[in-house]
């Protein structure tokens, strides 16, 4: 995955995109399949907040997620955006949002998940990953 370079707002946009795509794809193969090595995926400082569960810090996400189940997701939809430069202090940071569905044991549950990547030495790195289920509401 490239970093993306100071372009216009749309060129911004379209490689965000790509850039989701391709990270999206590795990181749900990674974490289904190779989850002892997601870490390298995370800032070292990111932060990772699994259904209302804070957890701070590369290691300690890396942890927290070999306590769950093994998981097959299946993404749904992927959005992206680059965030202004003005936003995060001309730091090159791109959102992004999924849906699909994951299967844990003998169960399938909708999840939602946003990302915020940084660009850190010509790597994406994760900022901060929120994890959600979705629920019906009644």
């Amino acid at each position: 995955m490239s970093v993306l370079e100071l372009k216009d707002d749309k060129s911004l946009n379209t490689e965000a995109t790509v850039t989701a795509q391709e990270f999206v794809k590795k990181f749900y193969e990674v974490l289904d399949k190779r989850r002892h090595t997601l870490s390298k995926l995370y800032l070292d400082t990111g932060t990772l907040v699994w259904n209302g569960n804070s957890v701070t810090g590369a290691d300690a996400i890396q942890a927290f997620l070999e306590t769950l189940p093994t998981s097959e997701h299946t993404v749904i939809c992927v959005d992206a955006q680059a965030v202004s430069s003005a936003a995060v202090d001309a730091q090159t940071t791109v959102l992004i949002v999924v849906s699909g569905q994951v299967r844990l044991k003998n169960t399938t549950r909708s999840f939602q998940q946003h990302f915020m990547l940084t660009a850190q030495e010509r790597k994406w790195k994760v900022v901060t990953d929120c994890f959600r289920f979705q629920e019906l509401v009644s």
